[in-house]
């Protein structure tokens, strides 16, 4: 049995030689890397680290977008025996420098000058780092600092190194085994400094030809590979299933144009996180706004009929004929449109993960047929635990234990995990790992759940995170927050409450969509902080924050934890500013602190409060942004 990644590679290409494995759009034109390309450049890349000194079980930062030497480079390292280790592109040099330091990088892969500028940047503050290989050399004519090279003359040097070895790298890869470690992947760091986690080769083979096997992967399939190479998501879309059921990844041409590029492609298989499907769903309702009043009436109607039999017509469930009819006219006219523009038209699975999903925007997807379903995993697990089967989809839960997957809960309520994708250990942090897996092998997860009768895995909230109200009521703030964000002018949503008398909220308005609806109501504006302050703005998301209120109300024991009070930030929540992780998810505690005065105000009964705020801007100057934040009362509604 083929047992890494490289051998899977070398396994396509005598098998499969001229058949399509990467492409990439540049200037407008897709060019393509077939099997056989592939395997030969990941040979030269190896042997190219090989005459640079590059030694088995160093490890190797990357920092790139999505791009078919960022995927090929993973390969290269773990064919002579090192462990790729994958940065996100977005985080500032300081971030880079923890990783770097505690990983003891000596090499590193930059796709372009902005990527070499900051690695330089480390360099200077951590001395280890020797060799630079960069992709992209446009701007980069002139940097003469040691130890720089570019990709090409990285794979010059390997073809010439290789030819001078003949027989060592195959070598090489004959003395890889399935235990090693294959990658290790950093935790976005929610609370504290993030931890590498070390992950084999078997651990992410299994976990992909579980998922592979469920949903039928395999050559024929397309996806687009567009979200950061250093999320453990992408890992096993981009990389782990990729090698082993052989369809074809297509890196975007940037990521302002992956919508573009998704409607050339056609996508068979998608994932995005949940803030891309929201993203998705304001862009539709901003151009209905717009729309004239007969697409607009057109639309509401076909979405009454979406919501009403378009889920049960996609799983197979009996749906009266005149409904089935008056469903395909409403599917040429409206939701095969619908599908077009977003590029999911070719779209037999989709999945989402990484965050929970709202049951509202979820039905949303599945009523105009499209195959949406979650997963659940974590960075520990090759974000591979639960996946949902066809036919079995649960709007409010994450599936079933996926092949090769046990799950048990905890007397407290935690997610316990055991199987094919627990990773081996953190790295240098034994600490760490006694932590999380116990004496009887058992990942803990850290997440709160309920398991049904079918065996379905509801996860209500971070274990960490849920909480009693004063009352005794149930408080689990990621639950109200996902139903904050269905609403397209909410973009972000952060509550409190724990051990409080009542739940209160920050609010971030979503500027395009907000925007759009202030230009329809001829409402001028200077920019986010005077947007957001607006009176009509205010009532705008009141009338949301007032409709999750009657849902709640509705829903079994969760009638007192609606949101009472909230306000608008005055500030997009940030990663640069430390507010959100690099995958977007909410740093509770950080964000608690940094505004503790304005929870304060929100419990102690103001009508608003002055803030100023320091601020982070993309080139690394600081600034600060200040308001006075109206404070308003929601309405509420009886249980």
């Amino acid at each position: 049995m083929t047992t890494t990644f490289p051998h899977l590679l070398l396994q396509h290409a005598a098998q499969r030689p001229d058949a399509p494995a990467l492409r990439e759009k540049e200037y407008g034109i897709w060019q393509t890397w077939s099997w056989q390309r592939a395997a030969a450049e990941v040979r030269h890349m190896a042997c190219g680290l090989l005459s640079l000194g590059f030694a088995k079980g160093q490890n190797l930062a990357l920092i790139s977008d999505n791009r078919p030497h960022v995927y090929m480079g993973f390969i290269a390292v773990q064919s002579i025996g090192g462990v790729p280790i994958p940065l996100y592109q977005d985080a500032v040099a300081g971030e880079m420098s923890f990783v770097i330091e505690d990983a003891d990088i000596h090499f590193a892969f930059a796709e372009n000058q902005e990527q070499v500028d900051k690695l330089l940047e480390v360099r200077d503050a951590v001395s280890g780092l020797t060799h630079i290989i960069y992709d992209d050399p446009r701007g980069l004519r002139h940097y003469d600092q040691p130890g720089l090279i570019s990709t090409a003359e990285l794979m010059t040097k390997g073809r010439e190194w290789d030819q001078d070895h003949p027989g060592v790298w195959e070598s090489m890869i004959e003395g890889l085994s399935p235990q090693d470690v294959s990658v290790i992947l950093y935790t976005s760091g929610t609370t504290g400094k993030p931890k590498g986690v070390c992950q084999t080769h078997a651990a992410f083979i299994g976990a992909a030809s579980g998922a592979a096997e469920v949903d039928k992967l395999g050559p024929n399939d397309s996806i687009i590979s567009y979200l950061p190479p250093a999320w453990v998501g992408d890992h096993l879309f981009s990389l782990a299933q990729w090698l082993v059921a052989g369809y074809t990844i297509n890196c975007p041409e940037s990521a302002a144009t992956v919508s573009i590029d998704m409607r050339e492609i056609g996508p068979t298989y998608y994932f995005a996180p949940p803030r891309v499907f929201e993203g998705m769903l304001t862009s539709i309702q901003i151009r209905m706004e717009d729309a004239a009043p007969f697409k607009r009436r057109l639309y509401e109607k076909a979405m009454q009929l979406a919501h009403r039999v378009g889920s049960d017509i996609l799983d197979g469930k009996p749906v009266g004929a005149f409904d089935r009819l008056k469903y395909r006219l409403a599917d040429f006219a409206v939701y095969g449109p619908l599908r077009n523009v977003m590029g999911l038209s070719r779209i037999h699975v989709a999945y989402t993960a990484g965050a929970a999903i709202g049951p509202e925007l979820f039905r949303f997807f599945r009523s105009i047929g499209i195959n949406l379903k979650q997963f659940y995993g974590q960075t520990e697990t090759c974000a591979y635990v639960c996946l949902q089967r066809d036919g079995q989809v649960d709007l409010n839960t994450v599936g079933q234990a996926a092949p090769g997957i046990e799950l048990k809960l905890a007397d407290n309520g935690e997610v316990l995990v055991k199987g094919v994708s627990v990773l081996k250990e953190y790295y240098k942090r034994p600490d760490a790992t006694a932590e999380v897996i116990d004496a009887n092998g058992w990942f803990h997860t850290g997440d709160a759940g309920v398991i049904d009768a079918q065996g379905q895995l509801r996860i209500i909230d971070r274990a960490k995170d849920v909480g009693k109200l004063a009352g005794g009521a149930m408080f689990a703030p990621n639950y109200i927050e996902n139903k904050l964000k269905f609403f397209p002018h909410v973009k972000e949503a952060v509550c409190f409450g724990h051990d409080r008398t009542q739940v209160c909220a920050f609010i971030n308005i979503d500027f395009d969509a907000v925007g759009n609806w202030a230009e329809r109501q001829n409402l001028p504006y200077a920019g986010y902080v005077d947007l957001a302050s607006k009176a009509k703005v205010l009532e705008l998301i009141a009338d949301c924050v007032a409709q999750v209120n009657a849902d709640l109300a509705r829903e079994p024991g969760m009638a007192d934890t609606q949101v009472a009070r909230f306000l608008v930030l005055h500030k997009e929540l940030d990663p640069d500013d430390d507010e959100l992780t690099r995958t977007r998810k909410v740093r509770r505690n950080f964000i608690a602190d940094k505004y503790g005065v304005l929870i304060d105000a929100l419990y102690a009964g103001k009508n608003e409060q002055f803030i100023e705020t320091q601020v982070k801007f993309e080139d690394g100057r600081k600034g600060s942004v200040s308001a006075t934040l109206k404070i308003i009362d929601a309405k509420t509604t009886a249980a």
